[in-house]
């Protein structure tokens, strides 16, 4: 599901771990919010945010780690 982020406006993103500190590609999660992690491109703040389902949270992670990178 996506989202044009406004309605998480009070939530405190953080910068994923794995995003570059180049500016690059930078990813931020909201953390604390009940069944659901929005994800973020931290370039955009006011842009689109992907909203997954906590139960849906690691396999995404996975998923990310598995593959190839670019």
């Amino acid at each position: 599901m996506a989202s044009n982020g406004t309605e998480f406006g009070a939530v405190i993103w953080r910068k994923s771990s794995y995003s570059t500190g180049d500016g690059g590609n930078c990813v931020e999660v909201a953390d604390g919010l009940d069944g659901i992690v929005p994800v973020r491109d931290s370039k955009r703040p006011g842009g689109p945010a992907l909203i997954l389902s906590a139960p849906a949270w690691g396999p995404f992670i996975a998923a990310l780690k598995a593959a190839p990178a670019r």
